[in-house]
């Protein structure tokens, strides 16, 4: 009864280097996920959504490059 390794037959310490390797794989992939995100949210979110034609024109209005005038008449083109 000596070669048993007391009950734990053959999946005794010869495969202790695969749970090893298992866990030590999850840890790293676990650190780059977090990472990724961190990084993901540290850029923000306007960045990385496209503005809509509208958004563009509010904003060049805003900036005074376009009057009241064509403001207006591209807000209505564009709702419509």
């Amino acid at each position: 009864m000596m070669g048993d390794m007391d009950g734990l037959g053959w999946w005794g310490p010869g495969f202790g280097w695969v749970f090893m390797l298992l866990f030590w794989l999850l840890i790293i992939l676990g650190a780059a996920a977090l990472i990724k995100w961190l990084v993901s949210q540290s850029r923000g979110t306007e960045q990385s959504r496209e503005k809509t034609p509208l958004e563009i024109l509010q904003a060049r209005y805003a900036r005074g490059e376009i009057g009241r005038e064509e403001y207006e008449l591209k807000r209505r083109d564009l709702e419509s």
